[in-house]
């Protein structure tokens, strides 16, 4: 019964802790033991044995004795780091205090006087014993802290295997070790895989969730515009100061990349073994992505003083910024790395949508948000890791997963966060050339999914779950479909054939977007046809050729094009237009968009399960904002576009955006979840009858559509091409279908495949890219995201439950 014993020791300890009211001195050992004896006790019992309010109790009542009580807990991790924690004992204490510090951290943090204390020396600190040094006296707690976590994370016998052949390591081992000799996993950098050993795993999943709960502090600031805002703990632990920064970034991201759910290619292993990977593989992601949280946009500074000798790392390049985390993962450059990054990120990606014969056969990992997040930094602070991803179809393995989870994620409200990670990751690839290359490769794997079946391309894939999203996603995705369409544009000068089932989804678009009361409803609507007709000018102008299908579809939905060129400007026509909308209630029409019957074995997406926890996020900037516009050149080199001279290409720049955060409510009413990209659409306006309306910018009881304002963009539609092709072809299959008495599609669908529109079509336009473009607003947008799926996912323990975080609000649906 020793544990029940030492649990009752324990929280004896805790009680005594909350009833004295005169601080306990710090040499008195005896009381301050109890915290850390040498028994051991899980981190959930820890939890349960200091509750909350207890904690506060303590902090607000006797803050010296929690002063000392966080002092000498850093204490004992710094002395087991000096020490080498050589003897079982002496490794249950450090687990022990490891676990403790989980525990109060969050409580310091959520209190604005207790926020310095980790940064100021304590008096008396440092001079405890001779193993000391004299450049550890000054130290502030929180960097005394944060090394001694380094340190032991690299302990051997505790968290590393040890290279000794005989008896335990001595001392001074732990200060002289090469750490680079001893990091976790082969990968980047290092060949070797060391044995697993399920106790060192254990013992640095606990350090690393401390680390974690360190890095947290960011959680409870509340989001500000300027990005740039430093984490003081993750700036000094990614610092010169860490000497284990390049063998831990090296350690968290191979044990990432390198671990395989499935259980060792044996099916059902992980009902027979406890996988002690999978906790630590969570963890080291998640701590991962919080020291690459880095605004891109506004850094680059000094160099970093020949921190690496690693060959996996690319000297040439021009220093990077001092985040050694963030500088290191910019500087991966060979393919072979690369090569480990993107199989491994790809395998997990794919694990939720392995389909085996036998159900359960593979373990299911769950957390594939922080891969995402892991990925998009990957492509973005490392460009060479980017063109790698793009330069084979192995991208497509990234794109599948993404277009899964965005089509499976669309009617649940708690899932805003990871439909808007996928978009914004699409977005990046569609940048680059290769992406719209590589999406003609055909689809054949066949991932149960709920869209209709169909015969042809990722391209297809991509532009049927982008309508599926627009036509049955909730309200709250609106605020993305300017960055759907974007992403189709950008691809599209490259799509050598549709299938019909996504021609006819784009033309539904068209269809839907186009009427009167839908261009006339809000000051942003028709940027929406803008971007549609921009997809069917570059695939008419660039790949007419193998498009037939895109070209009948066009031509039998002609009098959409038509009905677009002789849009009524009048204002009786605008108020009549206004007055269909008020009978109207959905966005979308779902009639007449053949959906056809969805893929064997799939499920419908599902909204959220009443009560489900989720996150608020910020809003992001508009498209205008997140993305630049470049044009394609001849020989494919990209140039800046002069914003000026674009006008008639796209409007997207007509009108300002305002951004509002998405947890003030205008009406007071429940808070609105996630919103981004809000250059078409704001958020639905809490009033019932209005619910399913769409709704235009916040200035909509202002902004009324006057007769000028439609002048002004009509003018400006991209018609020419398509009102050439029609004028061409229309008569050419009308004859056809005359002449031959023909009804049947396959006859005419053969006559466009050889036909020929050259030298009849206007000189082709210049093909326009919107590339995505860092900036501190997306920077915001992905500290809130990242934490919140941070907070959502460690439940047990729940580190940050209940506490007074302010960077996002947790809701329930």
């Amino acid at each position: 019964m020793g544990n029940t014993d030492s649990k009752l020791h324990f929280r004896k300890a805790v009680i005594q802790l909350t009833t004295k009211t005169q601080p306990v001195e710090a040499t008195d050992d005896a009381f301050w033991d109890q915290f850390w004896a040498d028994t051991a006790t899980s981190i959930q019992d820890v939890f349960t044995l200091v509750p909350a309010a207890e904690i506060r109790a303590v902090r607000e009542e006797s803050p010296s004795n929690l002063a000392t009580l966080c002092y000498k807990a850093v204490e004992k991790l710094v002395q087991g780091a000096e020490s080498g924690c050589t003897n079982d004992k002496d490794k249950q204490i450090i687990i022990n205090s490891t676990q403790l510090l989980t525990r109060i951290l969050p409580y310091i943090f959520e209190d604005p006087d207790w926020r310095g204390f980790f940064w100021s020396t304590v008096p008396g600190a440092g001079h405890g014993g001779a193993h000391e040094g004299d450049d550890e006296t000054a130290r502030p707690l929180a960097e005394s802290l944060l090394l001694a976590i380094a340190d032991l994370l690299f302990c051997p016998d505790f968290t590393v295997q040890s290279h000794r052949k005989t008896g335990p390591e001595t001392a001074e081992d732990l200060h002289s070790i090469d750490s680079c000799e001893y990091i976790w996993e082969a990968g980047v950098g290092f060949a070797h895989s060391p044995p697993h050993n399920y106790i060192h795993d254990l013992n640095r999943t606990e350090l690393l969730k401390l680390l974690l709960t360190c890095f947290s502090e960011a959680v409870y600031l509340p989001p500000t515009s300027e990005g740039n805002v430093l984490n003081p703990w993750v700036q000094f632990f990614c610092s010169t100061e860490n000497r284990h920064a390049l063998p831990l970034f090296t350690s968290l991201l191979n044990i990432v990349c390198a671990y395989d759910p499935v259980g060792y290619g044996i099916p059902y292993n992980h009902l027979l073994f406890s996988d002690y990977r999978e906790p630590l593989v969570e963890v080291a992601a998640q701590v991962l992505i919080a020291t690459l949280d880095h605004d891109a946009s506004t850094s680059l500074s000094p160099s970093v003083d020949g921190t690496t000798t690693s060959t996996a790392m690319d000297d040439t390049e021009p220093p990077g910024p001092e985040n050694l985390f963030v500088n290191y993962l910019s500087r991966i450059h060979r393919e072979e790395d690369f090569q480990f990054i993107l199989k491994g990120l790809a395998r997990l990606l794919n694990n939720p949508l392995l389909q085996t014969y036998l159900p359960n056969s593979t373990k299911k990992i769950q957390f594939h948000q922080e891969l995402l997040v892991l990925f998009w930094k990957l492509c973005d602070f490392n460009k060479k890791f980017l063109f790698y991803a793009l330069k084979s179809s192995d991208v497509l393995d990234i794109l599948v997963p993404i277009l899964y989870y965005l089509n499976d994620a669309r009617a649940d409200q708690s899932r805003v966060g990871l439909m808007h990670i996928g978009v914004f990751i699409l977005l990046l690839l569609s940048g680059e050339r290769n992406f719209g290359v590589r999406l003609n490769k055909p689809y054949s794997v066949r991932v149960p999914m709920d869209i209709p079946v169909f015969t042809g391309t990722h391209a297809d894939l991509l532009i049927i779950v982008f309508h599926k999203i627009i036509t049955s996603g909730h309200q709250r995705l609106q605020p993305l479909f300017d960055c759907l369409l974007t992403i189709v544009v950008n691809v599209s000068p490259y799509l050598k054939s549709l299938s019909m089932v996504a021609a006819n989804k784009l033309l539904h678009l068209l269809e839907a977007f186009s009427t009167t009361w839908f261009l006339f409803t809000a000051s942003q609507n028709h940027h929406l046809v803008f971007f549609l007709l921009e997809v069917f000018n570059n695939i008419i102008q660039y790949q007419f050729d193998g498009n037939s299908n895109l070209v009948y579809a066009i031509i039998r939905k002609r009098n959409v094009f038509h009905q677009l060129a002789n849009l009524p400007t009048d204002p009786a026509a605008i108020q009549k237009a206004l007055q269909k909308k008020k009978k109207s209630t959905e966005p979308i029409s779902r009639t007449n968009s053949q959906e056809g019957v969805s893929m064997e074995g799939s499920r419908p997406a599902a909204p959220a399960e009443p009560g489900t926890l989720k996150t608020s996020l910020i809003a992001t900037p508009g498209i205008d904002k997140l993305t630049e516009k470049s044009q394609v050149s001849e020989d494919g080199t990209l140039s800046p576009v002069d914003q000026g001279q674009d006008q008639a290409a796209s409007p997207a720049e007509d009108h300002p955006v305002t951004l509002a955060n998405d947890t003030e409510s205008s009406s007071g009413g429940d808070v609105i979840a996630a919103s981004s990209c809000r250059t078409f659409w704001e958020a639905i306006p809490r009033n019932p009858e209005r619910r399913r309306k769409p709704s235009s910018l916040s200035s909509a009881s202002q902004w009324t559509p006057s007769p000028d304002w439609v002048i002004s963009w009509k003018s400006k539609l991209p018609l020419q091409t398509i009102m050439r092709l029609l004028q061409v072809l229309v008569p050419q299959v009308e004859k056809i279908c005359i002449d031959k008495g023909l009804t049947d599609e396959s006859e005419i669908l053969k006559f466009l495949q050889h036909g020929t529109l050259v030298g009849l079509l206007p000189v082709p336009h210049p093909i326009l890219i919107r590339k995505y473009q860092a900036n501190s607003g997306t920077a915001m947008w992905f500290r809130t995201y990242m934490w919140g799926v941070i907070y959502l996912r460690n439940v047990d323990p729940p580190i940050w439950y209940d506490t007074d975080v302010k960077l996002f609000e947790i809701q329930r649906v």
